[in-house]
């Protein structure tokens, strides 16, 4: 281990939780709660890092699916499809009724 490097030794809870040290949290800005996310480095090492913005959450759903093996955009274009299909079919609904019943 350099210089540059430090280490601690944590548990992991039977639900797999572990407490990040308060020193790399520190040094991290890691608030309490919140995010981080855990990359797998080429060389095998994992490495945790801050979520800073929505933006550092971006692919974290890649190739994953749900029980009917959609993606996040299948699905979310599929609820965004059926609400448009939902609103639409309201509008036409009430389509000419002004009050004319008051």
């Amino acid at each position: 281990m350099s210089k540059t490097e430090s280490e601690k030794v944590v548990s992991v809870s039977s639900r797999g939780q572990a407490t990040i040290p308060k020193e790399f949290r520190e040094a991290l800005g890691i608030d309490a709660p919140g995010r981080v996310k855990f990359v797998r480095t080429e060389e095998g090492d994992i490495v945790v890092r801050p979520i800073d913005s929505v933006t550092d959450l971006r692919g974290v759903l890649a190739k994953k699916t749900d029980e009917q093996r959609r993606s996040a955009t299948e699905r979310l274009q599929e609820e965004r499809a059926a609400d448009k299909a939902s609103e639409e079919e309201l509008q036409q609904r009430y389509a000419g009724d002004d009050g004319a019943d008051a």
